[in-house]
């Protein structure tokens, strides 16, 4: 198959298509196109009240992009994974680029123990993977990367395939043609730039210049709550964002 280069993987992603590999030692992709899609409306997330107490107590400690690296080798750090060296390569380059992102949760020593990362494409996002080394810790960052989509106005994140974690939160399960009809809604909504120009050249800029302001909304947001957006005030602020439905 050809080079899994970015501009291939954001193109896939456009087309409602996505690349697996068998192992983390597979040479060899496969593009996927499940025929049921989970998803997760960012005003259908599920807050239970447990993890409203999570996230207000400030048990950890919560940032975006800090080190995507670590959190997309810790997915990967598992007996069964689809991620391979080829699908981390182009991820990595996404993130220089930033069309990629991660969430990272530290406990109070500042270890990592939770995260989450995947890519944006118009105003949907699609959640990648996310790992888990203690109790709610893949939680807390699904929440905050849901609340971070709300305040930009996204309109869903996009999981691939259901889980009975994910349908614990909110999840529901789409056809294919739903799901293609919400994503041309959203993709043209966001003015991705995937295949913009005629000479196919990337924009020029740093990753942070590729990052469009919604997407950095919640910052604002917490900026004008509290100082420090690990803190104790910051997870209220999220807490309140999502909204207590049980």
């Amino acid at each position: 198959m050809p080079t899994l280069d970015p501009r291939l993987l954001l193109q896939g992603y456009a087309a409602g298509i996505f690349p697996m590999a068998d192992s983390r030692d597979a040479k060899e992709l496969f593009w996927v196109e499940p025929r049921r899609r989970a998803i997760i409306t960012v005003d259908d997330f599920h807050l239970s009240r447990s993890l409203a107490r999570t996230l207000r107590s400030g048990k950890f400690a919560v940032s975006l992009d800090s080190d995507f690296p670590a959190v997309i080798a810790a997915c990967a750090d598992r007996s069964e994974t689809w991620i391979n060296a080829d699908i981390e390569k182009a991820m990595l380059a996404l993130h220089q680029l930033g069309h990629a992102h991660s969430v990272e949760v530290r406990d109070r020593s500042g270890e990592l123990v939770g995260g989450i990362y995947g890519l944006k494409l118009g105003r949907a996002f699609f959640g990648e993977s996310m790992f888990s080394r203690a109790t709610d810790a893949s939680k807390v960052a699904l929440a905050w990367l849901v609340a971070r989509l709300k305040a930009g106005g996204y309109t869903f994140l996009d999981c691939q395939f259901m889980t009975d974690h994910l349908k614990s939160l909110g999840a529901v399960v789409i056809p294919r043609e739903r799901y293609v009809e919400l994503l041309g809604a959203a993709v043209a909504a966001g003015g991705s730039g995937v295949g913009a120009g005629a000479s196919g050249a990337w924009p020029a800029g740093a990753a942070g210049e590729r990052r469009d302001p919604e997407f950095l909304a919640l910052d604002r947001l917490l900026e004008g709550a509290v100082p420090d957006a690990g803190s104790v005030p910051a997870g209220k602020v999220i807490a309140q964002l999502l909204g207590q439905t049980s």
